[in-house]
């Protein structure tokens, strides 16, 4: 039997419900959809980390350009303001992880929904470990022009053991 692990989070929304999901760049205590605990009750949690979300963007008009934060760069281990080509860093996803970030990836842009999903990541300078993406289409007419979203590490409070 395959277990349901290492993928709790993996879902897409509806670009109405953009807010509630990008709201303090987390989910917001609907447990049905988030069975990780609230990113703002573990940041509250005696001697938890401080939680630091990075924010991202991909121009799919521009060679799928992507944009991050210093956050982000951190997250991947890569020296903050480096150029990343958007292959190089879907080749630091765990093979599981990447494939199931690439159909929602493919499904948000053709479907123009949203979606949450936790990956493994293999950063370039630490050991692997895993983080939060959330991601929406940004449209103009008919057209999804960008991805943008969210993306944060999942504590080590709050790792699952499968």
């Amino acid at each position: 039997m395959k277990p349901t692990h290492p993928l709790p989070v993996h879902h897409s929304w509806p670009l109405y419900e953009r807010d509630r999901f990008f709201a303090l760049g987390q989910l917001r205590g609907d447990e049905m959809l988030d069975p990780i605990p609230d990113i703002v009750d573990v940041a509250e949690r005696p001697g938890s980390p401080h939680i630091r979300v990075g924010e991202w963007d991909c121009d799919l008009t521009d060679n799928n350009r992507l944009r991050w934060s210093d956050e982000v760069h951190d997250i991947f281990g890569i020296p903050r303001g480096a150029v990343v080509r958007r292959e190089e860093a879907v080749a630091l996803y765990a093979e599981e992880s990447r494939a199931a970030m690439e159909r929602l990836r493919a499904y948000a842009i053709r479907h123009r929904r949203g979606f949450t999903i936790d990956v493994e990541i293999c950063p370039v300078t630490t050991p692997r470990r895993w983080m939060r993406l959330i991601a929406a289409p940004v449209c103009e007419a008919d057209r999804v022009v960008r991805l943008q979203g969210l993306k944060f590490l999942v504590p080590a409070a709050v790792d699952r053991d499968f």
